[in-house]
């Protein structure tokens, strides 16, 4: 039965080093994939436009025709 509550009472007082142990490296790792596939993004972009402009380009001449 003591052991048991010395358990419970281990997990309760440990509970914040815990939670640092398991975020930090997850932040660390969100942190670095986020930046790969903004990165990522903006090479493709680069490399295979949307055709976005030429599309606005046609309703802007669209609309002074009219």
């Amino acid at each position: 039965m003591i052991r048991v509550i010395s358990i419970l009472a281990c997990i309760v007082m440990l509970q914040g080093c815990i939670t640092k142990i398991v975020t930090v490296p997850v932040k660390a790792a969100y942190g670095v994939t986020k930046g790969v596939v903004k990165g990522t993004a903006a090479v493709v972009g680069a490399v295979i436009p949307d055709g976005d402009d030429d599309e606005k380009k046609e309703e802007k001449k669209k609309d002074n025709d009219d």
